[in-house]
């Protein structure tokens, strides 16, 4: 039972690390974007209790957030 809980964390470790390496070349609009989208997901599945409804939902309002919060001033 360890053993497999150590290959699970190992395996969350490692898409964590290659998923924040895909962010590189990412512009802070782009960033922020993401970012809002993930927290929305969260978010948005913590409050409905798991519902993909309310993942989806949640992720959609966190992107546009993010996507507006961060827009360059003209």
């Amino acid at each position: 039972m360890k053993t497999m809980k150590n290959v699970l964390i190992n395996a969350v470790f490692a898409a964590i690390l290659l998923s924040l390496a895909g962010c590189a070349g990412m512009s802070a609009q782009d960033r922020n974007t993401a970012i809002g989208a993930g927290a929305g997901a969260l978010g948005g599945a913590a409050i409905t209790g798991g519902s993909a409804l309310g993942t989806i939902g949640g992720a959609v309002g966190g992107g546009l957030i993010g996507h507006e919060v961060s827009k360059p001033k003209r």
